[in-house]
């Protein structure tokens, strides 16, 4: 054994531009498998940055107009449930958005697929804000609200992430799940009895809109599943299907179908 025996081997080194090169790789890749969410994030910077360039007067006029109060669901209902989820109320929150993006909306598109998880965040949104606005519809009837609420500012995106949230329940695994329903319940059902706004309705009915869309994780898929004991029983699930059943040695026994 010679003495640089005994001496550690030396890796190649890896330069700056590699390094780079793996950066720009990665963050295109996790971009690619969740484009739905991006290009919403994008919308978001272009609409918050005009919202923090225009005068007073023209920011109030471009939140009421795509706001989905009353009076705007009355009049253009269709157009303001989608463009009022393209604009926040304050452009200094969006980069605690962008993180909110990054760490749920991102990880749940790629999970469940862009159009179930488009579908999801739109059931939420637009159920969330119906519910709400009607709670103002009654409070104003009641005289429990002002009827200047009709005209309130409504817009955002948080609706449709406590709906996301709400879904991801699905990906914790048991009996973890339990807790992660409880806590995030908890959390939002805190905010509807102390804050008592419409906002917290509506952030808890998204919530529960989010839970209630099982039917589009892949759990609940047809042909997603397997046999706990692999590929030697059959598939759960109804329909006509053929499986190999294997023999001691490990040759093939036969081959039964079902239907």
């Amino acid at each position: 054994m010679t003495a640089t025996d005994h001496e550690p081997r030396k890796g190649r080194r890896v330069t700056p531009r590699e390094v780079a090169r793996i950066g720009v790789r990665a963050a295109g890749e996790w971009v690619g498998h969740s484009p739905g969410t991006h290009i919403w994030l994008l919308m978001l910077a272009v609409t918050s940055g005009v919202i923090a360039v225009v005068s007073p007067g023209v920011r109030n006029f471009l939140l009421h107009h795509n706001s989905t109060n009353l009076v705007q669901l009355r009049d253009h209902p269709l157009r303001v449930l989608f463009v009022s989820a393209l604009w926040i109320e304050s452009p200094s929150g969006f980069l605690i958005y962008g993180v909110f993006f990054e760490l749920i909306h991102a990880p749940a598109e790629r999970w469940l697929g862009t159009w179930r998880w488009l579908t999801t965040v739109a059931i939420a949104h637009v159920g969330a804000t119906l519910v709400s606005q009607q709670a103002v519809r009654l409070g104003i009837q009641y005289e429990r609200l002002p009827k200047s609420m009709a005209h309130t500012v409504d817009i955002g995106v948080s609706y449709g992430l406590a709906g996301v949230i709400g879904i991801l329940a699905y990906v914790v695994p048991r009996p973890w799940r339990w807790g992660y329903v409880v806590l995030v319940t908890g959390f939002f059902g805190w905010s509807v009895v102390n804050g008592r706004t419409f906002t917290d309705l509506g952030h808890f009915t998204a919530l529960l809109l989010g839970f209630a869309c099982y039917a589009l994780t892949p759990a609940a898929r047809p042909g997603r599943r397997r046999p706990p004991g692999g590929t030697g029983g059959p598939p759960s699930g109804g329909g006509s299907r053929t499986w190999l059943r294997v023999g001691p040695g490990g040759g093939p026994l036969a081959v039964r179908s079902q239907g």
